[in-house]
This record gives C-alpha cells, structure tokens and sequence, in this order.
C-alpha cells in the first residue's frame, strides 16, 4: 500500500490506449472464442479462420493473411491479416494467450490466483511471478474508470461495487463473479473485455 493507503500506481507500460499512437498501423484483436489451443489450431490453418469481416480500422470488407508470427515461449503461432486499404496489420490473439506476457493465461493465473499451475506448464522464474503479483496489487482505478465510462450497464454495475480504490487483483475477483468467468480464464476474461472497450489498455 502507499503512504495514503492506497494501491500503488501500476507501471505506464499498462496505459498505453492505441489512440494515444498516431504512428501505429493496426493492433491485436482478442479472439474471445477461441480458449484452447484445439480450437486455434484448426482455425489457423484455414485462411478464413480468423479471418475479419471488416478492418478495424477504416471498415474495408476484404483483408489477407500478412504472415504467421510465432510466439517461441509458448510455442504457438498466430496469424496476422492486412488491410489492402489502409495497409494495417491485425494479429489475432486467441483468449487463452496473454498479450505481451508471452504465457498462456492459464499459466499466469496459477500462478497469481491459483490453484498450481497446469500440467506440463514451462517453469515460470519466481522473478517473473512477483513481477505479475505486483501489478495486480496496483490501482486498478483506470479500469475502473474504463468500465464505468464505456461498458455496459452491467459493467458499470462491477465497476461502482468494487470503486477507484481496489487494487486490480481486487477487480478480477469482482469482474469474475459478476460475469461467472470460469477458473482459469479470469484474467483472460477482463483483460479482452478492457482491450475491447480501449485497445491497448493492459491488466498486467
């Protein structure tokens, strides 16, 4: 807690809304159905799997696939599209993924949250899970303020329960019971909600 007892501010890295970039061209799209890695895996190697049905960023109707990028932590690889119109890019993140942690959110939630991590789970340095403990126990009054301002009622309804004073740990417990994430995809869960409604704006 700070000297006021309030939750520390969380690092800058986490506020970095999209909007605020104006030499950035495109972004990551949060995949919200697609949990496991069955399910990204099929619809990878279609070309129309994750296909968008417009760019989101100036509505064209018709995107290619760019390339494959791999994620060599967790050894997957995702598919990027571009927009013939505007020239972004779009990589398409499955929920099960953390963006910019390099894990899955499984993985990251265990060791958070708990219970222990999954089954042939790659050792996490204890470094790195203080480093993810820390910023849930940040502010979370930024997201707070995001769900209030521009969710629905529902997660205005979260978002006067828990207030500007909770830690971010704090918000997840609250964001999951109002919506019933389930085990293992409570991170996942308001961390896609928060990137829909201000992309680029981190949980962690």
């Amino acid at each position: 807690m700070s000297l006021n007892g309030l939750p520390p501010p969380p690092p800058g890295c986490l506020w970095r809304p999209h909007s605020s970039n104006p030499k950035r061209k495109g972004g990551t799209v949060i995949v919200e159905d697609v949990g496991d890695r069955e399910t990204h895996e099929r619809r990878r190697r279609s070309p129309d799997g994750y296909r968008l049905a417009a760019c989101p960023g100036c509505g064209h109707g018709k995107l290619h696939v760019h390339d494959y990028p791999e994620r060599k932590v967790c050894l997957i690889t995702l598919v990027r599209y571009l927009c013939p119109a505007c020239r972004t890019t779009w990589r398409m993140m499955p929920l099960f993924l953390a963006r910019m942690l390099w894990r899955s959110w499984p993985v990251v939630e265990a060791e958070t949250l708990g219970p222990s991590p999954p089954a042939g789970a790659a050792r996490v340095p204890a470094r790195t899970a203080r480093r993810w403990r820390a910023r849930l126990a940040t502010a979370a009054a930024a997201l707070v303020g995001v769900l209030r301002e521009r969710g629905s009622e529902a997660l205005a309804t979260v978002a006067a329960k828990v207030g500007e004073a909770a830690t971010r740990l704090q918000l997840v417990v609250a964001f999951a019971e109002a919506t019933g994430a389930q085990l293992a995809q409570r991170l996942a869960r308001l961390t896609a909600t928060v990137h829909g409604l201000v992309p680029g704006v981190r949980l962690m």
